[in-house]
């Protein structure tokens, strides 16, 4: 019985993990100091402002970024960046910001 609990412990811990970890918008706050709270700046001068971006939009530019065929000035710094994300993590990413205004 003690290890069918810390089973069930062990699953629920990592479960937890899993949809904490595809939050959009906890995902987001690392994309704030060069993008902006909602999405609204031109990261570091050269980016597109990315608010309001359709969900399809911004995966296809993460995962472009991820196997480097998407990008220009930005494409080294952002490979970087979105390199450990998933496709839930991404789409959960895109989708926030396609909410933002």
């Amino acid at each position: 019985m003690k290890t069918l609990n810390k089973i069930l412990l062990g699953l629920a811990v990592v479960g937890s993990l899993t949809i904490a970890a595809a939050d959009g918008a906890a995902l987001y706050k690392s994309c704030v100091a060069c993008h902006g709270a909602s999405g609204e700046k031109k990261a570091l001068g050269k980016s597109e402002v990315i608010t309001g971006w359709e969900a399809s939009k911004t995966i296809a530019a993460l995962k472009g970024y991820q196997d480097g065929t998407y990008g220009g000035a930005m494409k080294g710094l952002m490979k970087g960046q979105v390199k450990s994300l998933d496709d839930a993590q991404i789409e959960a990413l895109a989708k926030h910001i396609e909410t933002t205004k």
